[in-house]
Formats: C-alpha cells, structure tokens, sequence
C-alpha cells in the first residue's frame, strides 16, 4: 500500500490548517485529556474555572489510512510540515475555529496554547501522554455549555482532528496548471469523519447547518460521481469528491461549508464546459453542485448576512 507524504503548499492561501474539530475517533488516534476541575493544579497558569482540553492536534511520521473508491493508502507529516502547520495556523488567526465532527462549525471553542514537543521533559508527560517528539500539543478553552455538558462531559467526543489544505508530494508534481487552478490549487486532503450527531433523546443538536438546497444539486452531485468513476476517478481533489458524496446524499451543510462551495464554484466557473463531460474541470464542477449550487449558496449567505 502506498504511503503519500502531504506537504503544505505556500503559495496558496489556503494553505495549512483551517480549523480543529474535536471528533469521536481522531485520524491520529491520540485522544485529548479533557482537563477536569481536580487535574487543573497540574497546569500552574490555569484558572480554577476553566474548561479545557488538551491534546496532539499533529503527530509527525505517523501513517494515517485513507480510502477514495478503491484506493487505499496512508499520509503522512514530516516534523517540518507539522511545526510550518502550527505556526500558519496561528498566523492566519485561525484559533478561534472549530467544529463538531468535521460536519457543524460551533462556536465558543478557543486555542489558547500551542506548542510543539521538543524533548522528554514535556509537560504532556504530566497527562499521561507518550508522544514523540515534533507532536503539535494544542490546548482549547470550551465555553460552550452545550459542547461541554453534551459531547465532552458525556464522552461523545475523544480527540483532536485537524481540517486543512495540504500538497500530495507525489500528485502535486502530475497536476497541469489549468487543472490545479480548477481543483483549488492543491491536491486537498481533509479529514472528514461523518457521524450522525444526535443528543441522547436521540434529536439533532441546534447547530448552524442547512440542507434546503434543491434537488438539482443533489442531482449534479451524482452525476459528477458518475462520470467521475468512468474517468477512474482521476477528476477533482478528496475534498470535492467528498463534498460530492454530502449533496449526493443530501446532508445537511455548514455555513463554512457553503463558503467554500461558492468560493470555489465562482472561481472554478471558468473551466466548466457543458460541452466536454469528460473534461474534469466539467466533472470537478457537478462534484460541487454545479451551477444550481454556486446559485443557492450565493442567496444562503445573503439571506444569512455572510457576503
């Protein structure tokens, strides 16, 4: 099987890593420790009242599986890549995003220490973490009362699990211009782990998320795996072809979502040829919803004061 080292890719924008998602089973199966009132003595600098939890948000060389279709194969972090990912992250004043799952954007979530561990002596010994050296450690401030009563005090959530942009070393080499442009410039790889999040009376959780959108997206979406599949699935990045499998399957979507797609669908427009449906910058297109989508999550974000 093969192994795909990701790099981070400098001269996009969005490059690194976009936001952090606390997840019931994290790619780099570290869990975070949820720092409970009678452990916070341990962290000198911390209130009493603080709810926080700590935990490897990167772990260097650590092979992390990965599926597409039939494809099977594992990614990687080399120690550069993970402490260039930290500090970009911080840079582009991403700490204050988070979501739930990879699917809800929830707000009052915070990353209010980061560092990166250097030798023996680091303090994530005190936690009972053994983890090697080069590990981005992350700690987040909770003060979100239905995140923390719901999902971390009920045990719902057990890790960090990062959602960002890399370059795939070997297939970013391949990419022709027009098709990096058409595919948001990079080779994306996003960790997206798809739960059904429901409260224990087995209801869905009032956060921000939307599925009104209209039949000929979901439409689109699965006409773009189709074709997509004639093609061996050589047309879009991992993450289009996992926004696809959303609308396919009429999913509800985020407002960070919906972001994307009209970012993506406006700038990508150019490329679409309803002419050539073995292009991919035609199957790429549909994979997102097509037209009828870059049209419905322009008037979402409007309705929502978000453009």
């Amino acid at each position: 099987m093969r192994i795909v080292e990701l790099l981070l890719d400098e001269e996009s924008l969005q490059a690194g890593i976009q936001a952090i998602s606390i997840v019931e089973a994290p790619a780099i199966e570290e869990d975070f420790v949820a720092l409970k009132e009678q452990e916070r003595v341990e962290l000198k600098t911390m209130d009493e009242d603080k709810r926080l939890l700590l935990g490897a948000a990167l772990v260097p060389n650590k092979p992390i599986y990965r599926r597409s279709g039939d494809d099977e194969y594992y990614i990687y972090f080399s120690q550069d890549t993970v402490r260039k990912a930290s500090e970009l992250f911080f840079i582009n004043g991403n700490q204050n995003k988070a979501t739930l799952e990879h699917q809800i954007d929830i707000t009052g979530l915070s990353v209010v220490e980061s560092w990166i561990i250097e030798g023996e002596q680091d303090k994530s010994k005190l936690y009972g973490m053994d983890l090697p050296v080069g590990t981005w450690m992350v700690s987040m401030k909770v003060h979100n009362d239905e995140v923390w009563n719901d999902y971390v005090k009920e045990g719902k959530v057990k890790g960090f699990s990062i959602e960002g942009y890399f370059v795939d070393k070997v297939e970013a080499s391949k990419q022709s211009p027009e098709e990096d442009k058409a595919e948001e410039q990079l080779n994306a790889i996003k960790a997206i782990i798809k739960k059904d999040l429901r409260t224990k009376k087995g209801k869905r959780t009032e956060l921000e998320t939307y599925k009104d959108y209209p039949t000929s997206v979901r439409n689109n979406a699965k006409r773009g795996i189709e074709l997509n599949k004639k093609v061996n699935n050589k047309c879009a990045t991992q993450v289009g072809k996992v926004r696809a499998q959303q609308l396919a399957k009429g999913e509800a979507i985020s407002v960070e979502t919906i972001k994307r797609m009209y970012s993506y669908l406006s700038r990508a427009e150019e490329y679409y040829d309803e002419g050539d449906t073995k292009s991919c910058g035609y199957i790429s297109y549909l994979l997102w919803g097509g037209k009828s989508a870059k049209r419905w999550a322009e008037s979402k974000l409007k309705s929502l004061d978000k453009i």
